[in-house]
């Protein structure tokens, strides 16, 4: 990719987040199930349907700045399928005590809702688009609004790929394929937003 396209790229992504003061960078877990290569065929417990949110992931980023201020991370018990799966806790590490003690959706929304109160004038970004549609998911089965109702998304990873002219990765390749240090565990919301904010400092930096 050429220096000017590189840069025109990154000029209309500031100019996207330019009525901003912040940027939010989210990440979620969820309720999942995969039949692994050793086991025998089985129906999946949890269908991509009816994912739920186990974990929320909150950095958030001045971006008058670019220092991260603060964040906010929540577990939240799933109601559809309260037990984890085996796949689950192994590809989160997040165990059955952890969900069990959590707060409902709802309860951690109200949460979240007091939390982001104080850094108005915001915006959210993912990595990907999947974390859009879980919380339309999860507003769905709650019957509640979604938790960041009203604040428009932007799809960190093809800001990246937009910016260095390459085929979306994973989270975790792309982090050590710009030569930052991978921060704390893969699959976990709050690492994973982390990150996620890591790579956006980086590109706007």
């Amino acid at each position: 990719m050429s220096i000017v396209a590189k840069l025109l790229h990154l000029q209309a992504i500031q100019s996207l987040l330019a009525p901003y003061r912040y940027l939010y960078c989210v990440d979620l877990e969820a309720t999942c199930d995969e039949v692994e290569e050793s086991e025998s065929p089985r129906p999946l417990a949890v269908v991509p349907d009816q994912m739920e949110t186990i974990e929320v992931g909150l950095v958030v980023i001045d971006l008058v700045t670019l220092e991260i201020v603060d964040e906010f991370q929540r577990f939240v018990r799933p109601k559809i399928n309260p037990t984890l799966t085996d796949f689950c806790k192994k590809l989160t590490s997040i165990q059955q005590a952890d969900v069990n003690s959590a707060g409902t959706y709802v309860e951690v929304g109200q949460e979240l809702g007091a939390f982001i109160a104080q850094y108005p004038n915001a915006a959210w970004a993912s990595w990907g688009d999947y974390d859009a549609r879980q919380l339309e998911r999860d507003a769905a089965f709650a019957a509640c609004p979604s938790l960041l109702e009203g604040l428009p998304h932007f799809n960190a990873r093809k800001w990246h790929a937009g910016l260095y002219d390459n085929r979306p990765k994973s989270l975790k390749q792309t982090v050590e394929s710009m030569g930052l240090a991978w921060q704390g565990t893969y699959h976990r919301a709050i690492d994973d937003a982390r990150n996620v904010a890591a790579i956006i400092k980086e590109m706007l930096g």
